[in-house]
């Protein structure tokens, strides 16, 4: 396993989808945590039915349009109206009455990752509050920003749901909100002093001299060397005792330099300006005087006082030879006796542990007390000591007489503030374990509210659906009932219609005439039983055919002129002609042709009926 719990495949394939964003959309992930990128990318990818990360590269570079989708699953806009109203009402007691106090003309207010604008809407009502409607306009501008354009285009219409208005008192929603068809919009006046703008807190120039910082549970989604460099770059952004709100399981580790705690359990900081080095240089103290010594009246107090020094010194006169080395340094660095009065730089110290000659002369020409500290010294047993060196000169009115060399072992405190500082540095990393567990878990949090709304969102559109649904069914239903009157009526219809074709093949039939009924086209539509017995063909083998084509025992070409004069409207008079009866019989034949009127009393075809009025 590595680095947060990651196998080696998943993080490269996280890997090769944030480099793929940021060399085709030049938008930089890198900072953020990888745990919380893991989960928002690989939901994503189960969203689309992806299961590998070089898969869902390929479908981001066929499909554009999820990037869109991309974003908006990794930037979790979890947010709502005075959300931890602990921390609003800790901003409306212990903030809002310096930054209105100050003899200042106006309070810049900015709303970092404000997602969908209740944030920056919430602060807007807090200062028309306390400064009433107008005072509002006239002082205070708010910036909101997120690296979120679809959030910011909501935020930018402040229109919000039933849903996203509970929490709000009635009061403050009839004070400040419009109710419209579709939910609620913020006042529109008030509106004028949000301005909102797509901002990436890492990347972007900062937004300068703001009084009111908020910066809630947006760190938490950066590692902590991300979190380091935003801390700066939000110091920056501050005026001089601008205040910095964070989310509640946010905090300014190790950065007790740049705020001030205002309120720790509510993560409100007030910025502490950084002083220039000149400024900090004149408030050190200078070192006190020297001491003045007046000349003993008994010169060996002098002596055994010098012989009986905690710390190892050495003196040397104005030439560097060794004029003398108390116990505690012939003892330190088994200086002989008759090493007196020789050279210092023939001895053996003065080159080891550390060069010394070059800090003597220093000293000299300069004539102040040149200092090393932690001097690194291994000792005869082979343990490593440290040591603090002070090369002092020494001198009466301007005049050098030589130069005092005092040595104090300080390996003791070293390895105490080696312990220390490791302990610190233990505590600081279990703290830092610590706050990151607390900002995963919140992140976590934000998922799960996130996930929640759009199941509640889901649930919303399903029950909508089977509204609709519902609603179709009665339609539906409805319907089917007018189609089963209209299923009766046609069936009514039809019956009737049966019996008035009964009736009209009934009287066809008991006609003592061939009787055929033609369209316009002069295609067969009746042959009555009369026919058949006449000419011998039934009716399907002629209806459809054309009149003059068939080949009877009677003339049809005859029929040709008295059917073109029907149809031009006029009354031709009968014809007789000689014909032959299916059974071979010659026989005389009366043929009249009549209009067959249809709706509107236009002649839709011609009605035949031909006579038999004798046989020869």
């Amino acid at each position: 396993m590595t680095i947060e719990g990651r196998r080696p495949m998943e993080t490269e394939g996280i890997e090769l989808v944030l480099q793929h964003l940021r060399r085709i959309r030049a938008f930089d992930f890198t900072g953020y945590k990888r745990a919380t990128l893991s989960r928002r990318i690989e939901k994503r990818m189960q969203q689309v039915g992806i299961e590998g990360h070089e898969d869902y590269v390929d479908y981001l570079e066929v499909h554009p349009d999820e990037f869109e989708h991309l974003f908006n699953t990794i930037l979790i806009n979890v947010t709502s109206f005075f959300r931890d109203p602990d921390a609003w009402d800790a901003i409306r007691e212990d903030v809002l009455p310096a930054l209105i106090a100050r003899d200042e003309p106006s309070i810049r207010v900015w709303s970092a990752g404000c997602a969908s604008g209740q944030e920056a809407y919430s602060a807007v009502m807090l200062f028309a509050d306390a400064l009433g409607v107008d005072g509002l306009k006239d002082r205070v501008k708010v910036y909101a920003t997120d690296v979120d354009n679809q959030a910011l285009d909501q935020a930018r219409q402040a229109s919000y749901s039933e849903r996203e208005m509970e929490g709000l008192p009635p009061e403050t929603v009839e004070k400040y909100f419009d109710r419209t068809a579709r939910g609620y919009v913020f006042s529109n006046d008030l509106r004028r002093s949000v301005i909102f703008g797509r901002h990436d807190l890492l990347r972007d120039a900062r937004i300068s001299r703001v009084d009111l910082l908020l910066c809630r549970n947006t760190m938490m989604y950066f590692n902590t060397d991300v979190q380091g460099q935003l801390v700066g770059r939000l110091h920056y952004s501050l005026a001089n005792q601008g205040y910095l709100v964070l989310g509640k399981v946010e905090t300014l580790l190790g950065q007790g330099e740049l705020f001030q705690p205002v309120d720790v359990k509510q993560r409100i900081f007030r910025k502490i300006s950084r002083t220039s080095l000149r400024s900090r240089l004149l408030a050190i103290p200078g070192q006190p005087p020297l001491p003045v010594f007046t000349e003993p009246n008994d010169d060996r107090i002098v002596d055994v006082a010098f012989e009986n020094r905690v710390g190892a010194e050495l003196i040397l006169d104005r030439e560097s030879a060794l004029l003398g080395a108390n116990a505690r340094a012939r003892t330190m660095f088994g200086i002989p006796q008759e090493a007196l009065g020789r050279p210092f730089q023939d001895l053996e110290l003065s080159y080891r542990p550390v060069e010394l000659r070059s800090s003597i002369d220093e000293a000299r020409s300069e004539g102040r007390t040149v200092s090393l500290k932690g001097v690194e010294r291994w000792g005869p047993s082979g343990d490593l000591g440290y040591l603090d060196i002070d090369v002092v000169p020494l001198g009466v009115d301007g005049q050098h007489l030589g130069v005092l060399l005092s040595f104090v072992d300080v390996s003791h405190h070293r390895r105490v503030q080696d312990e220390l500082e490791q302990t610190h540095r233990d505590l600081e990393t279990a703290y830092e374990e610590l706050q990151s567990s607390n900002e995963e878990l919140e992140t976590t949090n934000e998922e799960l509210q996130s996930t929640i709304e759009e199941l509640e969102t889901t649930n919303e559109e399903l029950q909508s659906t089977n509204e609709e649904l519902e609603t179709m069914n009665e339609e539906l239903s409805s319907t089917n009932e007018e189609l089963q009157a209209i299923n009766d009526e046609l069936r009514d219809r039809t019956g009737e219609l049966n019996q008035v074709n009964a009736y009209m093949e009934s009287i066809l039939t008991s006609l003592d005439a061939a009787v055929v009924v033609v369209d316009r086209d002069m295609l067969v539509k009746v042959w009555n039983g009369r026919s058949f017995e006449m000419w011998g063909l039934r009716p399907e083998e002629v209806e459809g055919r054309n009149i003059l084509s068939l080949d009877i025992g009677f003339p049809v070409e005859s029929l040709g002129a008295p059917l073109r004069a029907v149809f031009a409207g006029d009354h031709p008079d009968a014809i007789t002609v000689t014909a032959r009866s299916r059974r071979g019989h010659s026989m005389r034949c009366r043929a009249s042709v009549s209009p067959l009127h249809g709706v509107a009393a236009l002649v839709d075809g011609a009605i035949i009926l031909i006579h038999e009025e004798r046989r020869t």
